[in-house]
């Protein structure tokens, strides 16, 4: 990547607006900008586009940028689009930390793993822009303090004492990594991509988040690291009349973290994956559409166009082949500033038409939501949503085995990278719901927000087994976090209260989680 933009020259570039940050450059998967931009378009100030595949294209950035003045932000910004010829501009340096006082908590950061105590965070970079070619190269560095804390016993010895309390050898998902520091590096947002007739191709490290969800994805969301892959798909939606199909489909290589079971050829796998979005012509603002999201062992992996065109041949009763699948919808009605939302998912195969008719719920579940942006006086926004997921094992097992979202007995990290979870936190075998109000202004955001999360059940739910008073572990969390734009400097601060009703299916646990960063501009 850097020889890459190396080699771009550079007298012909134009340089960003020193005096505001460029706008552009920090519109990716769940980011600040990118969450304020879907506000303004349930608000009416941008135009209707399908949101439910992200990250967005460079190309499709440019065309989501606000024009006018009619929102609180816009003197805050540069949000011009990319001059035709070339532009160099800065993605912002920033400085993060976390606290947790008691044990780990915090989830859609990406490829930070907050443990208790202190965990330090670092991105920053730069994006170019030249003709068909964009590249960013935005990587992330983290720390944690990592200090210990009381773990579930599993079972284990060795390193995988520190794996999933619950399914050590099922997921690659630690309660703890290690006993010591643990440091990462990762690309974060950095990805190289050409646009030309109508499509968009390249190699990113990037996050992608698909369906419409804000923060439980069933599939494919930001709670990880973004995958190294290889991606295409439409630069913009084609139009077909009677609706606008866009999609993108990639190839990538999963890792697994140092406290996973699996070893050998079964320690590295492939990741196939599609997503497609339509938008019919009536009526006006409704999304549909589809993923699908298939691990297999890396050792079995086929030509490249192979493994792009494996996530449209069907379900595959292979049980070294992983698959995910969900389809969802988003309806926009800028009229009313209200969007609702909907994603039903599944997790492995099935075996004909039948079992989807009688038994949808077996290995599957649902993320629902709705947002409503009232615009007020000054150009301010004020936002209410509510997003709820369960992906718990419902009363299905009484009569059929089934085992926690995400998990997978035959490719043993469960539908993991580097030991996070690629969909939603709460969704392995769990629920969550989320109420939250956000206040944006020329000078920030205030944002209010109640939480409940449903880590895990003990599975009792056949009425004649004795039920364990302590067998769903439940946190309720209260936040209040704020944006502070001062000068040249964004400082976030943040402080969640979280309170677990039997952690680990034995006691109460309560903790503190702070966070507070700084992103500057540099003059």
């Amino acid at each position: 990547m850097v020889a890459v933009v190396a080699a771009i020259p550079w007298c012909g570039l134009a340089a960003q607006d020193s005096r505001r940050p460029t706008a552009r450059t920090e519109v990716y998967a769940g980011s600040e900008l990118e969450t304020y931009l879907r506000n303004l378009q349930v608000a009416g100030v941008i135009g209707l586009y399908p949101w439910s595949a992200r990250r967005f294209a460079a190309a499709e950035v440019d065309r989501l940028l606000p024009s006018d003045s009619a929102h609180p932000w816009a003197g805050r910004y540069d949000w011009s689009r990319a001059p035709p010829g070339g532009s160099l501009a800065l993605a912002r340096p920033e400085i993060a930390a976390r606290v947790n006082t008691a044990f780990p908590y915090g989830y859609n950061d990406g490829a930070i793993w907050a443990g208790r105590g202190l965990t330090l965070s670092v991105q920053g970079g730069a994006s170019v822009r030249y003709g068909p070619l964009a590249a960013s190269l935005v990587p992330l560095a983290s720390w944690a303090w990592n200090i210990a804390f009381p773990l579930a016993p599993n079972g284990e010895t060795g390193a995988l004492q520190y794996a999933d309390g619950r399914y050590p050898r099922g997921i690659d998902h630690p309660q703890r990594f290690g006993d010591g520091p643990h440091a990462v590096f990762d690309g974060g947002q950095t990805t190289l991509e050409v646009t030309k007739w109508g499509l968009a191709g390249g190699v990113s490290s990037a996050n992608d988040y698909w369906g419409p969800a804000s923060d439980f994805p069933v599939v494919l969301g930001n709670n990880a690291a973004g995958i190294p892959r290889v991606f295409v798909g439409s630069a913009e939606p084609v139009n077909l009349w009677i609706a606008r199909v866009h999609g993108r489909v990639f190839v990538g290589r999963l890792t697994q973290s140092a406290y996973a079971a699996a070893a050998g050829d079964t320690a590295m796998r492939v990741a196939s994956g599609a997503v497609v979005v339509v938008t019919p012509r009536w009526p006006e603002g409704l999304e549909l559409g589809a993923t699908h999201f298939i691990h297999r062992i890396w050792a079995l992996r086929r030509s490249l166009l192979s493994e792009l065109y494996w996530p449209f041949r069907g379900s595959y009763k292979d049980p070294l082949e992983n698959d995910l699948a969900s389809v969802f919808f988003r309806w926009v009605v800028p009229r009313a500033a209200v969007e609702v939302y909907g994603e039903y998912g599944t997790e492995d195969y099935r075996y004909n038409f039948r079992e989807i008719v009688v038994e949808p719920d077996h290995d599957a579940g649902y993320t629902i939501g709705l947002r409503h942006v009232i615009r007020k006086p000054g150009g301010r926004l004020r936002v209410i949503r509510a997003e709820v997921q369960n992906l718990q094992r419902g009363t299905l097992v009484q009569s059929r085995g089934q085992s926690p979202f995400y998990i997978h007995f035959q490719l043993l990290q469960g539908h993991t990278y580097r030991g996070q979870i690629l969909g939603s936190e709460w969704g392995y075998g769990g629920a969550a719901a989320k109420v939250a109000m956000d206040w944006y202004y020329p000078g920030g955001r205030w944002t209010v927000a109640w939480s409940r999360l449903l880590r895990g059940d003990t599975g009792d739910t056949v009425a004649t087994t004795p039920q364990n008073p302590r067998g769903l572990d439940v946190m309720h969390t209260l936040s209040v976090e704020g944006l502070f734009f001062r000068g040249r400097y964004d400082i976030t601060a943040g402080l969640t209260v979280v309170y677990e009703f039997n952690r680990d299916f034995k006691r109460d646990a309560f903790d503190l989680n702070l966070v507070a960063g700084v992103r500057a501009g540099l003059r």
